[in-house]
């Protein structure tokens, strides 16, 4: 299968790159799959702090799914249930991974990109990003998964314009309406996505994968149970609690261990 996925790690921050340039960095199916693999493996690693989702090249993050392939992928709602578990299943691991994530957009992020940019903690843009979902213009809608996971970051009302009309928003309007976190030049995107990353990899990578769990937590309207609001002070018995209280009261840099 060609390289579809490509992972490289630099110290605490891996890189996944969409690797598709010639098709804008269209995932197959074969390439939603291996995303689910590779976002589950570096959930598992203890060293990691952060992971950057980017396209390759400069031109886009994701056009979303190969079409290309729906003919022979998508042609009836069986194989369309089948397509969209993969998805989904790549979308869930990127969510559900315990390190913070960060998306470098460039150029469209339309479709199933969108929904990996969605997944991930942070956003940034340069100024040529764009973003849609032109699904109505080949006939279909977007499933219960895929959606879900656009509107808890855009709202109800932003998804459905984004649908009906077919809208592609530039940058600058995405971030208006919060979408992205910031735009930046870009020449400066990749400087701007890595410095974030350190930012991220500084802090105590307990507290991180701990902030993550608790804001996805109260998405969902249930009542906190006690054990639930025990854990928010768990961390306070950490070997790096005491690490980054002893370092700011002697103002030295902590050093953080993961445990």
């Amino acid at each position: 299968m060609p390289n579809t996925i490509i992972v490289t790690r630099d110290g605490p921050i891996a890189t996944v790159t969409l690797n598709n340039p010639a098709k804008r960095n269209a995932l197959t199916k074969a390439a939603w799959v291996r995303l689910a693999e590779i976002m589950g493996d570096l959930s598992a690693e203890e060293a990691l702090c952060c992971v950057i989702i980017r396209g390759a090249g400069n031109e886009a993050f994701a056009a979303g799914a190969d079409i290309s392939e729906f003919p022979s992928e998508r042609v009836n709602a069986v194989q369309a249930k089948s397509y969209g578990e993969a998805v989904s299943d790549a979308i869930h691991a990127i969510l559900e991974c315990r390190h913070p994530t960060v998306a470098m957009i460039q150029g469209a992020c339309a479709g199933g990109g969108l929904e990996i940019a969605c997944a991930c903690d942070l956003r940034i843009s340069a100024e040529s990003g764009r973003f849609g979902v032109p699904i109505n213009r080949i006939g279909h809608a977007l499933a219960y998964p895929e959606m879900k996971v656009v509107q808890s970051v855009v709202g109800r009302a932003l998804v459905l314009e984004i649908l009906l009309e077919g809208r592609i928003l530039g940058a600058e309007e995405a971030q208006r309406r919060g979408l992205v976190n910031r735009v930046v030049a870009d020449d400066r995107i990749e400087s701007e996505v890595y410095a974030a990353a350190e930012r991220i990899a500084g802090g105590a990578p307990l507290a991180a994968r701990a902030n993550k769990k608790f804001a996805r937590r109260l998405t969902d309207p249930a009542p906190l149970s006690q054990e639930e609001i025990d854990e928010s002070y768990a961390l306070c018995d950490s070997e790096d609690y005491k690490e980054g209280v002893q370092a700011f009261l002697a103002k030295r840099q902590p050093v953080f261990k993961g445990r």
